[in-house]
């Protein structure tokens, strides 16, 4: 599969996104497991999580257990995995969500996530979303802490606009930045220009739009289904092939619940659009 920088590493320019796994209506454990291995089987070298991938408090951590375990038993090479993962966002007892950006939260939760992973050194430590009660350079600062502790090899932000990542940019150096961007929403355009400016990873999280508006991509955005069908492809393959031409340093990180989905989604690597392709799509 192409590879795209990641800080100091190199990864597939298609990662994985392992929430669907572990929150609400997640598949069964040997299934999840089964799609991890289906994914790395297939050349994917990153995979997302976070310590709130989870169905309420009593399970956080979830995720990243099931992930480090289903890495563990894989065939190939641990060393040429990436696992990313996240603090900041939290999970209630009644499974809602919430924020806690405190410096003191996030040198827990990354504790906790070491422990969660079975590592000694977290590859990709980011700070899950911004939390309004905690100015950002502390919490941004606290990963500075774990990064100089040697908790964390790299600092990544996510849902940050253009403003945050220069002030996180003050504090340490963030190799990537993980917004949301799909067909059905592209409000972080700005936000892949800036990274790609400045050597910066873009990771798109709900490439697809979510799981449900995956499955009625053509549907729901017509001129994808068109240039699939020219193509012989899936339109959600285009979809990540349209991402991925936006610039050098676009990472998707699909989420996917079935090895059949993430080998549809490896796919998009080996599609390339033409220049109208992808005029027609970036103007749909």
């Amino acid at each position: 599969m192409e590879c795209r920088k990641l800080g100091d590493r190199t990864v597939s320019a298609i990662g994985l996104g392992a929430m669907p796994l572990s929150v609400e209506d997640h598949p069964p454990r040997e299934q999840a497991v089964r799609t991890i291995h289906a994914a790395l089987d297939g050349g994917i070298s990153l995979i997302d999580t976070a310590d709130a991938y989870c169905t309420g408090a009593d399970e956080v951590g979830h995720n990243e257990r099931l992930v480090a375990a289903a890495v563990r038993g894989w065939s190939g090479d641990r060393d040429t995995v990436v696992i990313a993962t996240k603090g900041g966002h939290t999970r209630q007892g009644d499974g809602s969500w919430g924020l806690n950006g405190s410096p003191a939260y996030l040198r827990r939760a990354c504790d906790a996530s070491l422990r969660a992973l079975g590592t000694d050194v977290i590859d990709l430590y980011q700070f899950h979303r911004p939390d309004p009660g905690v100015p950002l350079v502390e919490s941004v600062g606290a990963l500075a802490d774990l990064r100089h502790e040697g908790k964390v090899r790299m600092v990544g932000v996510s849902n940050f606009d253009v403003d945050g990542i220069k002030d996180a940019q003050s504090v340490v150096p963030i190799v990537s930045v993980q917004n949301e961007y799909s067909p059905a929403f592209r409000s972080s355009r700005a936000e892949i220009d800036y990274c790609d400016a400045h050597g910066i990873a873009f990771l798109a999280w709900s490439p697809l739009g979510g799981m449900s508006a995956a499955h009625n991509l053509a549907s729901r955005h017509p001129a994808f289904a068109a240039v699939a069908d020219e193509c012989g492809a899936s339109p959600q393959q285009v979809a990540l092939a349209w991402e991925l031409s936006q610039a050098p340093n676009v990472i998707p990180i699909p989420g996917a619940s079935r090895p059949d989905s993430i080998l549809d989604s490896i796919r998009a690597a080996d599609l390339h659009l033409t220049d109208a392709q992808r005029s027609r799509l970036d103007h749909s």
